[in-house]
């Protein structure tokens, strides 16, 4: 093994492309070359979701489902809840005492949601503090890498400002995570805007076959393109955007036929659902038998919790001990 990776999802039930993109199909892929632990990270869904406990359940079930659905082995890889190693929330605590208070102030992450949420400067403690949690969920396994998009390269900066810092002041336990980046960072939602459930503009990789084809009509196009021979603009369209990711071997071949004005938007968007629809045949094939077998999937993330948790309290009474908790 290469080393060590943590990574988290916050539980907002079933995943949408973003999310594949950024996340999992990475995950998928390390598995292989690391130790990985994967968390369902449901302390920092209450952030921003703290009013709308009752869905969580469900939304952790679903997105569990997606994780093993899309290849995630617990024969290799620890999946856990954050919430069930409450070593995660402990470390965090002993990490808020020697963070100050300008790394949290100054986080891009922090003003963007800000911004997307509405929440002005009405924010809570547990918002400002996110990028603490998220280094006590990578440190306490030890992690040196965490795959992530570049969005959140800065929270992985805080995190090892957080390690440099314990070990400066203490002991040298916590390893300095680097920050590995996915192949694809962002992708835009079916009104290109940044993808997101608040939104509404998303596509989940579990919809039906109907369902997707009717996302993707959906999507704005270039809009200087109305009539079937109009030259198109590729570069500024968001289908062309799906093209180039799932679809590479023909984007040159569509990106030309749009810029003559032979492919109209119509016949683009349709090659590009019956590419999604087929790339994810597999995966909706393996879902159902999650689907109708849940017991399983709440065993797997139990035992993984517990096999998590040991190597969790090992790494938190070797930081209390460093910083002077241990009176026996």
């Amino acid at each position: 093994m290469k080393g060590i990776i943590f990574s988290g999802m916050r539980p907002t039930g079933k995943l949408h492309l973003g999310n594949y993109l950024g996340a999992l199909e990475n995950w998928v892929k390390l598995q292989k070359e690391y130790s990985c632990f994967f968390g369902v990270v449901d302390l920092h869904a209450l952030t921003t979701g703290y009013n709308h406990t009752e869905e969580l359940k469900e939304n952790i079930k679903e997105m569990l489902i997606d994780w093993f659905s899309a290849g995630i082995d617990p024969e290799k890889s620890t999946v856990l809840i954050q919430s069930y190693v409450p070593e995660h929330a402990e470390l965090h605590l002993l990490f808020s005492m020697i963070t100050p208070l300008s790394w949290l102030e100054r986080n891009p992450v922090l003003k963007e949601q800000i911004r997307d949420l509405g929440l002005k400067e009405n924010i809570d403690y547990g918002l400002l503090g996110y990028p603490v949690l998220m280094a006590s969920d990578i440190l306490i396994y030890k992690s040196n890498a965490v795959p992530v998009g570049e969005d959140q390269v800065h929270h992985i900066e805080i995190a090892r400002e957080i390690a440099r810092r314990f070990n400066s002041l203490y002991k040298n336990i916590f390893p300095l995570p680097e920050a590995k980046l996915t192949r694809i960072s962002r992708v835009p939602g079916i009104d290109g805007k940044r993808m997101s459930k608040s939104l509404k503009n998303t596509i989940s990789i579990s919809d039906p076959p109907k369902i997707m084809e009717q996302e993707i009509k959906s999507m704005i196009t270039d809009t200087q393109k109305i009539k079937l021979n109009d030259p198109g603009h590729p570069d500024i369209c968001i289908v062309f955007t799906y093209q180039n990711i799932f679809n590479p071997d023909q984007s040159r071949e569509i990106s030309a036929g749009c810029q003559s004005g032979k492919l109209g938007c119509v016949e683009c968007k349709k090659i590009l659902a019956k590419i999604l629809i087929n790339k994810f045949d597999g995966f909706r094939e393996k879902r159902k038998y999650f689907e109708k077998n849940p017991k399983i999937v709440q065993e797997i993330v139990i035992e993984g919790s517990k096999k998590a948790r040991k190597i969790a309290k090992k790494t938190l009474e070797e930081a209390k001990k460093a910083m002077n908790m241990n009176y026996e």
